[in-house]
């Protein structure tokens, strides 16, 4: 039985690559034969023919080794399920996505509490990771960035500092719209690797 990412390139290879750039927001190069997509600021460059990934860049053994697992997976099935959808304006918290709770669950959590600790004395420099990964800020909590996994699934994640009171947290939310472009368990994924790659 074929893998998850095995049958997403299946499915890519028979895709007319107008429709995808269109879906996708991303760009067919006719020479390589190959998709290059916009994701944490970085060119990445999708292989049908080949079913290999490539990126250059500061980050992309990070992106596409490191965390590879979440990556992978997720930049092959949002090729295949984007649609030219414009962005909701509405943020909406993983637990209230039908099914959600998967967010909250075992093996599942959101390693939120470590990303906050790990910047709770340095917002700034919360802010220029989101940045150097291609985000911006935005006006949330003490601090926080608007990353964009994929150029349709952008997410954002807000840092609240601890106090003597509080420990530090942090907030990972969706626009409303991801539904229609991903499945639940792909937007698990981008959700992780959205964490990973700012620690």
């Amino acid at each position: 039985m074929p893998s998850g990412e095995d049958k997403a390139w299946e499915l890519i290879k028979d895709l007319d690559p107008a429709d995808v750039c269109r879906n996708a927001r991303a760009a067919f190069d006719d020479h390589s034969r190959s998709y290059i997509l916009k994701s944490f600021g970085m060119d990445i460059y999708i292989d049908p023919q080949n079913k290999k990934l490539h990126c250059d860049g500061p980050n992309a053994t990070l992106l596409l080794e490191k965390i590879g697992y979440f990556s992978k997976m997720s930049i092959l099935w949002y090729l295949v399920g984007a649609r030219d959808i414009p962005l909701s304006g509405s943020l909406i918290k993983p637990e209230n996505l039908k099914d959600g709770l998967i967010f909250f669950k075992g093996t599942h959590v959101l390693p939120l509490d470590r990303l906050a600790s790990r910047y709770n004395d340095d917002k700034e420099r919360f802010l220029s990771r989101g940045e150097e990964l291609g985000g911006e800020r935005v006006d949330y909590g003490d601090a926080s960035v608007r990353l964009f996994p994929f150029p349709r699934v952008p997410v954002v994640i807000i840092l609240h500092r601890g106090d003597d009171e509080f420990p530090p947290s942090a907030d990972l939310l969706f626009y409303s719209t991801c539904e229609f472009h991903l499945p639940l368990d792909v937007l698990w994924a981008v959700a992780m690797q959205s964490i990973l790659i700012m620690m």
